[in-house]
């Protein structure tokens, strides 16, 4: 461990020092406005922000109160924030690794959804002390910013200054639209949190590009070598990703020790089996060595992605054992720690890219067989695990901004109904 200390205080290239450091810089700017400050606008809702239309229909009164804040010069904003504040992922992060044994999924909706608290023990609070962490301030972080992600604001270009009447408006608007907010809130914690994780693995992506001159340069002239570095490169990466990840979960130097002894194993069978993938060439096997040569890319990332969802269960054991989380029976226990692993995208989307690579490579050696020994082909074979977890990450952030859209126009579709059925009556 001291030899990691030593490593982290040296002055090391961009990559090695994106491998070593858990923590991004502290986010600026990350927040956009929507600024409605003219009568007109309100008559076409069709066309105002959906958190206006559901405020205005859930209270038709506040046009009126709207128009006159227009016509004294002002205007209303919806701010949004689209990265959660490092505080606040600081305090989670506290929380989890000091009090809930590294889980965040098992008590941070409830605090944010029903201001529910996390349960603390006394050997909690003395933990915390020793680390200069005060449990109850990090809890009062994260609940004083949870209304904060959506809102309404004045917009005051005039500098004319906010009156009474206008920061009750203000209030109410943002107070209507609070069903809405919480959920969007939630997701947004628990997203962050995780993507804060993965700027390791945004280093090792680049750092696969290499992979491809190398591997075929190696098959041009050193037949098989080639398919070894294309398997087993982007798997041995991926894993130590993986291990800088979970290390900034708050897991110890020790735990994740213990838990790589299995891999010296699989990485030697894994290397086994990349030299037989041309063994099963040269006797007209495509598929099987397709299939093979797909398996040994992903074999370090499968084995890790059981091994991560079984520490998390572990975690969650203890959870229950110390009384601060209630589930029926083990079943659900893993059904918590598989939701909590894979509420990292990365994660998820290196477990999906493990299932696929060996069905894309055996489809690729089958179909196209004057690909099988093109070094360049081989590399996007062997990274596309890799590939794929970039995807998900991407995917996961714009499909988070898409629930939220989705969960504004289901609000939207029953407020319209209860009119209805409120008319009917």
């Amino acid at each position: 461990m001291a030899f990691i200390r030593h490593l982290q205080s040296l002055k090391l290239s961009p990559f090695i020092s994106q491998l070593l450091r858990f923590q991004k810089k502290p986010p600026v700017g990350l927040y956009n406005l929507h600024v409605i400050s003219l009568k007109e606008e309100l008559e076409f809702p069709r066309r105002l922000p959906k958190e206006l239309r559901y405020a205005l229909q859930k209270d038709p009164s506040l046009i009126n109160r709207i128009e006159r804040i227009f016509k004294s010069g002002k205007a209303i904003g919806i701010r949004t924030i689209e990265k959660t504040p490092e505080r606040v992922l600081n305090a989670i992060n506290n929380i989890a690794i000091l009090s809930q044994h590294q889980t965040i999924i098992t008590w941070l909706p409830r605090l944010l959804l029903t201001q529910t608290r996390p349960v603390f023990l006394p050997y909690d609070h003395e933990r915390s002390e020793k680390s200069g962490v005060d449990l109850d301030e990090e809890v009062a972080v994260i609940l004083a910013h949870r209304l904060d992600f959506k809102k309404f604001i004045l917009v005051d270009d005039g500098n004319l200054g906010a009156t009474e009447v206008d920061n009750k408006l203000i209030g109410e608007l943002n107070e209507a639209i609070s069903p809405i907010i919480l959920r969007h809130v939630t997701s947004r914690m628990i997203f962050d949190n995780a993507d804060t994780r993965t700027a390791t693995g945004q280093a090792i992506i680049k750092a696969l590009l290499l992979v491809g001159p190398i591997t075929h340069v190696l098959e041009l002239y050193t037949r098989g070598f080639g398919k070894l570095v294309a398997a087993s490169t982007d798997d041995v990466l991926a894993e130590t990703a993986e291990l800088f990840a979970l290390r900034g979960s708050g897991f110890t130097w020790k735990q994740l020790i213990v838990r790589s002894r299995l891999l010296i194993p699989v990485f030697a069978l894994a290397t086994y089996g990349a030299f037989q993938v041309d063994h099963l060439i040269d006797k007209g096997d495509l598929s099987w060595a397709g299939f093979l040569f797909g398996v040994t890319s992903v074999a370090l990332s499968l084995t890790t992605a059981v091994q991560s969802i079984r520490m998390y269960e572990q975690c969650v054991n203890d959870l229950v054992k110390e009384g601060k989380l209630s589930l029926p029976n083990n079943f659900r226990h893993w059904i918590v720690a598989v939701k909590q692993d894979f509420t990292n995208p990365a994660r998820l989307g290196l477990f999906i890219g493990g299932i696929l690579s060996p069905i894309i490579s055996m489809t690729v050696f089958a179909w196209f067989p004057q690909f099988v020994h093109n070094g360049w082909i081989l590399a996007m074979l062997g990274t596309a695990e890799t590939v794929t977890a970039g995807t998900v990450v991407i995917l996961a952030r714009r499909l988070n901004a898409l629930k939220f859209q989705l969960d504004v126009n289901r609000f939207l579709r029953e407020q319209v109904r209860e009119h209805r059925r409120g008319g009917e009556e």
